[in-house]
């Protein structure tokens, strides 16, 4: 498996067993909703260890 696919594939066990899996979202709407906050949480506020525990927008912005 290439990184961009190992990348991948890490996002979205982490969207599965972070937010799907345990919120249990009933309907479409519901969803859609609920991925746009945890992609936003996600991006600005979880630390990432790969990233040496800074967020993916301090990392891209080059702030802390």
């Amino acid at each position: 498996m290439d990184l961009c696919n190992t990348a991948v594939e890490r996002l979205w066990r982490s969207v599965k067993y972070e937010d799907i899996y345990p919120k249990g979202y009933e309907s479409l709407p519901e969803v859609k909703k609920g991925l746009q906050m945890y992609f936003s949480f996600y991006n600005e506020s979880r630390p990432h260890q790969g990233l040496q525990y800074q967020t993916p927008v301090e990392v891209h912005y080059g702030t802390k």
